[in-house]
């Protein structure tokens, strides 16, 4: 028999749980804090829960809690993570440790919709979208948790496009029951999905980074063909009827490719595009892919591109290049994963 994940679960939903299993409802604080706080394996290791309630709750529910299958460190201290799914499908996760700051991207979905261009994950089309207990089995499992100091929804997957389970695993993160984190530690990103953005806003205090890497709709088009449907323009207009001045962050990320969107033409309409917004923009050293006729510009060309933002009002950063000797583009691990298995699969 299946057993259902607790990972996962909302207080108010462990409640639904013991309640119809007969134990008395603040049991449920009691399980949150085994799962959230204490982190534990197993449910016998509940020990504030009577013998005859750990063997009723075990019965239909386990932890859920699973271990990476496969890692790729870096000569830079950043550790990539290849985690199994149920299904037998593979997701990644990134550990990424600065000086003052350790930081975990997690996936939100197996492949992914939006199909851009210079995207891994893209290429591999969409299986299927995450659990909120898939989700927080990511940051739950890594060997590094008590290390981290923020989490990232930027990794595999669009997060808007399961929504849901990204707002579940949000308000487990932050809620008093769960593990306590302030909003200010989480960024989740997004092309841009007008509605989930929207609802995203009204629901969450955590920040926002929007993927842009052109300012120009018919270019974003070409790289993103998830501007069809969801124009920059109209995603920039949505955002200026929030306040981001205050807790909650709004960043943009801008791939800088060669040749392609890294003059000052593309700097000049980008301050054009976002004036007025209370924001910054991160610009991103491009990791090649194959098959895919994009390289990343020089650090001369990212140097005045920032300079130029930054001279005119939108505040920029060059993110660090990290693990660029490990699979580092986002889709690269578990994609050679699924290659191997399917040329093992061939031969037998």
């Amino acid at each position: 028999m299946t057993k259902t994940p607790l990972l996962g679960k909302t207080l108010d939903e462990l409640q639904t749980i013991v309640l119809d299993l007969g134990m008395p409802k603040f049991t449920a604080k009691q399980i949150a804090s085994w799962l959230y706080e204490k982190k534990v394996s197993s449910v016998e290791e509940m020990t504030n829960l009577s013998k005859k309630n750990r063997e009723l709750l075990s019965e239909e529910y386990e932890v859920g809690a699973s271990a990476p299958v496969h890692e790729q460190r870096s000569v830079d201290g950043t550790v990539k993570y290849l985690f199994c799914t149920p299904d037998n499908d593979y997701i990644e996760t990134v550990y990424i440790p600065e000086e003052d700051r350790a930081t975990l991207c997690v996936s939100s979905q197996v492949g992914c919709k939006m199909s851009c261009k210079f995207c891994m994950t893209g290429k591999q089309g969409f299986a299927t979208s995450l659990t909120a207990a898939q989700i927080l089995n990511q940051i739950y499992s890594v060997p590094e948790r008590d290390k981290l100091t923020n989490v990232v929804y930027m990794g595999m997957g669009e997060p808007f496009d399961n929504l849901d389970a990204v707002l579940r695993s949000l308000e487990i993160l932050t809620a008093d029951y769960g593990y306590k984190w302030s909003p200010k530690r989480i960024t989740v990103s997004s092309v841009g999905l007008k509605k989930g953005l929207k609802r995203y806003l009204d629901e969450c205090d955590c920040h926002l980074a929007i993927s842009l890497h052109s300012p120009f709709p018919s270019q974003r088009r070409e790289l993103m063909p998830a501007e069809k449907a969801f124009s920059i323009v109209d995603v920039v207009e949505t955002l200026r009827n929030y306040d981001f001045s205050k807790q909650r962050r709004l960043s943009f990320e801008y791939i800088v490719f060669k040749g392609v969107n890294d003059s000052l033409i593309y700097a000049k309409e980008l301050v054009k595009l976002l004036r007025g917004l209370d924001c910054r923009m991160n610009l991103i050293r491009f990791h090649a892919i194959p098959d895919v006729d994009l390289e990343g510009t020089d650090m001369d060309s990212m140097i005045a591109f920032r300079d130029y933002l930054t001279n005119h009002g939108l505040f920029a950063t060059i993110r660090a290049s990290r693990g660029e000797d490990i699979f580092a583009a986002c889709g690269m691990l578990s994609t050679a994963q699924q290659q191997a298995e399917k040329e093992n699969h061939d031969e037998i």
